[in-house]
């Protein structure tokens, strides 16, 4: 069983900067995980006043209120004595641990509380041990043994990467993604996970049982619309990125996709079937927005990334296959024609859950890579247009599809127009 450890929020934090000397704490706690959260607090013996759990859906909050502790100003010498206490094991003498509490020491008494201690200064004398700002102990007649507490800081999610991720960049960053199965809601995750700041999810799919050994989604949200199950679980992950949902299809209702591209970055396709493919490839085009195709090709034996940028001398994906067809490769498209999950020869449910996440993953990750290197983070720049990756591979593929060994990757350039295109030509 791990130690006992409680969560600070950050409101929790401030109002015991701004106390006096000591409080009572109320945590709401959950015995079977060993952790508390403060949701209330007193300055010396007044009334308690909250400093709420304010995060959406914590499975804390349905827990029960324990008036089961204290919070005190102390001398930076008690968490010295914290740190050397955790790293051997040991416990501080409630005299020593009275003699560093400014005052309102409460005895434990027969009964053990929790105390949560607070250094407002004085640490230069232990600048080399990095003393915690605020400390947790487990106070009895035996002594004051250390326990764990995680502070909330004041920021969170991607934006705490700074100044080592370009936060800036992606905050403003907008990219629709085609398709929200399991390749999409992989790459939809990642997306949010990487700090971009808002996702518009186009498919107008409901999540099915079939789904569900293969989606980022889980049980609760079978029946309903794939595009609103994300975005629930998009917002709850990372509230900082807005996630809006369109159950729209990309080929019926072309133009509702034409008008989102006037204020779309990048394009993320993951949907199934070659029309659909098609279509974003032609409507990016169009609107001068570059576009990733990402898919699994022959039940999830290889995956493929495509990526397209409306630029001159850069095909569309019909450009691409019928280069490739040209020096000898094969057509994928009958592989991507039947929907996954039907039992028919074409495409049975085999592909693997990971398998897909893991190309949903890689095509965020060149999606982000496209995105940043034309902002100038040169560190994110790919010198190809066609990746294919090795999942469950078999001999006897035709270029460029025959990679051999599971997790290997074959980069390729991309192929210029071909005469007479009716994507790539002007209109």
């Amino acid at each position: 069983m791990p130690d006992f450890s409680v969560l600070l929020t950050h409101k929790a934090a401030e109002a015991i900067r701004k106390g006096a000397v000591w409080g009572q704490v109320v945590l709401k706690v959950s015995t079977p995980e060993s952790i508390g959260a403060v949701v209330a607090i007193s300055h010396g013996s007044g009334g308690r006043f909250p400093v709420d759990l304010d995060v959406p859906g914590h499975f804390l909050k349905s827990c029960d209120n324990k008036p089961w502790g204290y919070w005190y100003r102390v001398s930076a010498e008690l968490h010295a004595h914290w740190l050397l206490a955790r790293a051997q094991r040991a416990v501080v003498t409630v005299e020593g641990f009275r003699g560093l509490v400014g005052s309102g020491f409460q005895s434990p008494g027969g009964n053990a509380h929790l105390a949560i201690t607070h250094v407002a200064g004085g640490q230069d004398k232990y600048s080399d041990l990095q003393l915690p700002e605020f400390a947790l102990w487990r106070v009895s007649a035996d002594g004051a043994e250390p326990l764990s507490i995680d502070v909330e800081p004041d920021v969170t999610g991607a934006r705490a990467l700074a100044p080592h991720w370009p936060v800036a960049d992606l905050e403003s960053a907008r990219v629709l993604v085609v398709g929200c199965g399991s390749i999409g809601g992989a790459a939809a995750r990642d997306l949010a996970l990487a700090g971009v700041g808002r996702l518009d999810l186009v498919d107008p799919g409901r999540l099915r049982w079939r789904n569900l050994p293969r989606h980022i989604c889980g049980p609760r949200h079978v029946g309903r619309l794939k595009v609103n199950a994300l975005r629930e679980d998009l917002t709850l992950l990372r509230e900082q990125t807005e996630v809006r949902a369109h159950a729209t299809d990309v080929v019926l209702e072309a133009d509702k996709v034409r008008d989102l591209l006037q204020d779309t970055d990048i394009v993320l396709c993951a949907a199934d079937g070659v029309v659909p493919r098609r279509v974003v490839s032609h409507l990016v085009r169009r609107a001068g927005v570059p576009a990733i195709l990402a898919c699994v090709l022959e039940n999830g034996q290889v995956g493929e990334l495509i990526r397209l940028r409306p630029w001159q001398g850069h095909g569309c994906l019909q450009c691409r296959r019928d280069a490739l067809f040209a020096e000898g490769g094969m057509r994928p498209e009958s592989m991507l024609a039947a929907d996954y999950g039907t039992g028919s020869f074409h495409r049975p449910m085999t592909a693997v859950g990971s398998d897909l996440h893991l190309i949903g993953s890689f095509a965020a990750k060149v999606a982000l890579a496209t995105l940043l290197h034309d902002k100038g983070h040169h560190d994110q720049r790919i010198d190809a247009e066609h990746a294919v990756v090795a999942l469950r591979p078999r001999p006897g593929w035709a270029p460029p599809y025959d990679v051999e060994r599971a997790g290997s990757v074959r980069w390729m350039p991309g192929f210029p127009p071909r005469s007479g295109c009716p994507t790539c030509e002007p209109a």
